[in-house]
């Protein structure tokens, strides 16, 4: 599998569990419009028109991390000429730093929780040069949840999506 690109950084985003489970605001607006509701247009009609716009202006604005890794690039004010790299060496060293500044809760029994940071910087080193986008989600010591991707541009997954910062 062969692709040519740059990739992009974003987060990390530290947040509450249920922050990140309100998925209408992890999603853009659909291309064609609100989805047609069934039924009169009532008051719950146009309460739901009303809960459907307030999320889709929030996942242009907000912090929050997108369903699909790809939509990232989609939030254009999350982009940063920082956390953007020509080589995948920066993206790994980016992660590195990021796990390490906000590491993984340890379990009380001692068993571990999630995989070795050196297992997941192999994996990354290995994908992110293919384009497979990586994204790191866990719950920190604090019991806050950290989520941070390193997404591919151009997106193999999203190639509609222009690039929202291109390397200098």
């Amino acid at each position: 599998m062969s692709w040519s690109g740059h990739w992009h950084g974003f987060g990390p985003w530290i947040g509450a569990a249920f922050e990140y489970a309100k998925e209408g605001r992890r999603r853009p607006a659909h291309p064609n419009g609100p989805p047609m509701v069934s039924g009169p247009e009532d008051a719950k009609h146009q309460e739901l028109l009303v809960q459907y716009r307030a999320a889709a202006a929030e996942f242009q604005t907000g912090n929050v991390p997108p369903m699909m890794t790809g939509h990232w690039l989609m939030k254009k004010n999350q982009v940063s000429v920082d956390l953007t790299w020509t080589d995948a060496g920066g993206a790994l060293a980016w992660m590195r730093k990021q796990y390490e500044a906000n590491r993984p809760f340890e379990r009380e029994d001692g068993r571990q929780a999630y995989a070795d940071l050196d297992v997941k910087l192999d994996y990354a080193a290995d994908v992110l040069p293919r384009g497979v986008d990586v994204c790191w989600v866990h719950y920190t010591s604090s019991k806050g949840l950290l989520s941070l991707s390193v997404v591919c541009c151009p997106n193999r997954f999203h190639p509609e999506i222009s690039c929202p910062l291109p390397p200098s």
